[in-house]
């Protein structure tokens, strides 16, 4: 490979663990998801990488390093030789833990400052659809962690709330809306339960699909009495960690 004395870097962070990113390198399905139908990997040093993109531009390379859950290294060119040809750049991937999930950073060795310069918006959307990707996966039941959500609520007993919480929520997970700045499980228990103590019978569910992006999502909600009656409706905003279990709600109730 000729000397690659121009790079570029770009550093983003997935709400997810790095074994769940790292399969999105080893696995040609993941692979194709991000990159387009056809693309595949053959993740040991000296496998062949492909990426076709959907516009019908091909990419060739060779995996140089696989060291799992942490980096990957491979090279990068096109096989039509414009701008590069197979072999002349260089791709390295690596994955650090994060409070908030992983800490991707890419790093894109290249023969000159030109073919630098004309992949920064290459890397800037391809890593902002990965990201996505990645979160879809973590979140795939997203909805029905949002009606387990509101279904825990709906349990009068505080043991069976609280395990139901925990299932979908973690154990500090943040709740707040027009009533409520609690933070934790232990003291959102006793706090639903007094709404069943002064609202005894109300029951929330979701109305409509719910919104996905990136580990936030929006889910519509409706409150109604025990005969059924409305009592109101609103609109809350969930944030989830790598592990795909709830860390904060933000509930806002409809005027």
């Amino acid at each position: 490979m000729i000397a690659l004395a121009h790079s570029l870097e770009r550093i983003v962070v997935i709400r997810a663990t790095r074994d769940t990113v790292f399969r999105f390198f080893t696995d040609s399905n993941r692979w194709a998801s991000w990159w387009g139908a056809g693309s595949t990997i053959d993740p040991r040093p000296g496998g062949a990488v492909c990426i076709r993109h959907p516009g019908g531009v091909e990419v060739a390379g060779e995996v140089l390093e696989v060291i799992r859950p942490e980096r990957i290294v491979f090279t990068y060119g096109y096989t039509s030789g414009t701008p590069i040809p197979p072999g002349s750049s260089r791709v390295t991937i690596a994955l650090e833990e994060h409070p908030g999930g992983t800490l991707l950073t890419l790093t894109h060795e290249c023969p000159d400052a030109a073919v630098r310069d004309n992949h920064v918006q290459g890397w800037r959307y391809q890593l902002s659809v990965f990201s996505n990707l990645v979160a879809n996966e973590v979140n795939a039941n997203v909805a029905d962690t949002v009606d387990r959500w509101f279904e825990a609520w709906a349990l009068s007993d505080a043991a069976d709330r609280a395990k139901a919480l925990l299932t979908v929520a973690a154990p500090d997970v943040e709740f707040r809306d027009r009533f409520s700045a609690i933070g934790g499980v232990a003291e959102l228990v006793p706090h639903i339960g007094a709404m069943h103590q002064f609202m005894a019978g109300l029951r929330l569910q979701r109305a409509g699909d719910v919104r996905h992006c990136q580990g936030t999502a929006i889910a519509e909600w409706t409150a109604t009495t025990a005969d059924g009656r409305p009592r109101g409706s609103g609109t809350n905003l969930f944030v989830f960690g790598a592990d795909g279990k709830i860390t904060s709600v933000v509930g806002f109730w409809n005027p």
